[in-house]
């Protein structure tokens, strides 16, 4: 088993950092700027949040999956970026973040 199917990464929303306090998680942002290792960005739910320890290998597209650990209300130290190109709704992924951790819960866990 690898990291990734013993230790899921869980859809979130800012709003959802909170509950997953120390774990990990999956998101989309929407790319801010890029300042000394950290990214800011916007989340699927509006708030603008940092991720730490970005490793930019290369230039980013407008909208990045992040993958990583919640350090705070509104910080991740991320993990893994992957670019997600420049059209990409952010109101529909939050959608789906609400419902992956509430009336769905048990499909995505």
């Amino acid at each position: 088993m690898d990291a990734y199917t013993s230790n899921p990464a869980l859809l979130a929303n800012s709003e959802l950092f909170r509950r997953y306090m120390g774990r990990r998680v999956r998101t989309v942002v929407k790319v801010g700027r890029f300042e000394g290792g950290n990214l800011y960005a916007q989340a699927p739910d509006g708030p603008q949040i940092s991720i730490r320890q970005v490793v930019k290998n290369e230039e980013f597209t407008q909208f990045v999956e992040v993958i990583g650990v919640v350090e705070g209300e509104n910080t991740l130290r991320s993990e893994v970026c992957t670019n997600f190109g420049d059209k990409f709704d952010l109101g529909q992924f939050n959608t789906l973040c609400q419902m992956a951790n509430g009336a769905y819960q048990d499909i995505f866990m």
